[in-house]
């Protein structure tokens, strides 16, 4: 018999907000405006990559920028709406 796996839910405080954007947008610019401002609300913490820094990146969501991850998922693309961010972080 296999075992079950279990998805064990994140605390607020343990999720993680990726922006993946690159210099010089303003869409960019707009989304970690959002991100910052849910983050700093919910205790979630948020990381930046640069797509011109990583060719991974940048093939995947050159044309979706600015792209936003929650815990490694892709959450949205273009623009963050706050509201929504903050549901997917449980808050």
């Amino acid at each position: 018999m296999s075992p079950v796996l279990r998805r064990t839910k994140k605390k607020t405080g343990e999720r993680v907000v990726t922006l993946i954007g690159k210099p010089g947008c303003h869409l960019c610019d707009d989304a970690r405006v959002v991100i910052e401002e849910v983050c700093t609300e919910t205790g979630a913490s948020w990381e930046e990559k640069d797509i011109t820094q990583d060719e991974a990146l940048h093939r995947a969501y050159w044309e979706q920028i600015p792209v936003v991850l929650v815990d490694g998922e892709q959450h949205t693309f273009w623009r963050v709406d706050a509201g929504r961010l903050r549901r997917a972080l449980g808050a």
